[in-house]
């Protein structure tokens, strides 16, 4: 019996890897979409398109799903939602800060959504403006650790290009900048013939608060909730894990 409990246990990991897969390649695809819209179909003279069509592409969505989105976007294809962007502010367990932003087609049923989520989970909805102040947008681009790397490579590569700061996060390093820097960044890394994981925009906090294992397992739960929302695209947050509080749940 053993074997068909591992077996079972490893089937149903599967499909929950395969449903949040699912969940991700729909957020990229809508992430497209409105993209294209905004901005137009054009690659070449629309970067957030780009970089969206990018993510996409290193995360294996099918080539088809990203072009009809493209289309869909750019009006050449019916079917596309009128999505609008929310930004839901809240706090988490420990007094955590969370920014919450979304692609919906359905204001109601998002601020329903994500107020449950919260609510339900140790954390609660704040108002707009009480959690923003203590972030800043910026400009990300991830950049893996190939070939022996060094941060020093790095920096002679991009720190003409806008570059604020370069983070080890361990298996890549985190170039960031300003938002309106980020595609002269993102050049400068491809002028340097190197490969990135991605390049978009995003939320940091300037407060971060520090969490111990207890602490930590309550935020990431909360963020896991939100998350699984269909109308969910990012979940930025201020917390603070050290690394052997994360080693230790990732064990878990």
């Amino acid at each position: 019996m053993s074997g068909h409990s591992k077996w079972a246990t490893t089937k149903h990991k599967k499909a929950a890897i395969d449903a949040k897969r699912g969940k991700l390649f729909a957020k990229m695809i809508k992430n497209i979409e409105v993209a294209a819209r905004t901005g137009g179909a054009d690659l070449a003279g629309n970067p957030t398109l780009y970089d969206a069509v990018q993510k996409a592409k290193k995360s294996s969505v099918p080539n088809d799903n990203i072009e009809r989105a493209v289309k869909r976007g750019g009006g050449t294809e019916g079917g596309g939602a009128d999505y609008q962007s929310i930004t839901y502010e809240a706090y988490g367990p420990n007094g955590v800060a969370m920014m919450i932003e979304c692609l919906t087609d359905n204001r109601n049923r998002a601020a329903t959504d994500v107020r449950v989520a919260v609510t339900r989970n140790g954390g609660n909805m704040a108002d707009p403006g009480s959690v923003s102040y203590m972030f800043s947008r910026k400009g990300l681009v991830i950049v893996p650790k190939a070939d022996g790397l060094t941060e020093d490579d790095l920096l002679l590569a991009v720190m003409d290009a806008g570059a604020d700061e370069i983070n080890d996060l361990g298996e890549a390093f985190e170039v960031v900048s300003e938002p309106t820097d980020l595609v002269a960044v993102r050049t400068a890394v491809v002028d340097a013939g190197l490969d990135y994981d991605s390049a978009e925009q995003s939320f940091i906090g300037s407060v971060p608060v520090p969490l111990d294992d207890e602490g930590a397992r309550k935020v990431l739960k909360l963020i896991d909730a939100i998350e699984d929302l269909d109308d969910v695209q990012n979940v930025y947050t201020n917390a603070d894990i050290p690394d052997e509080v994360m080693e230790q749940l990732q064990e878990d």
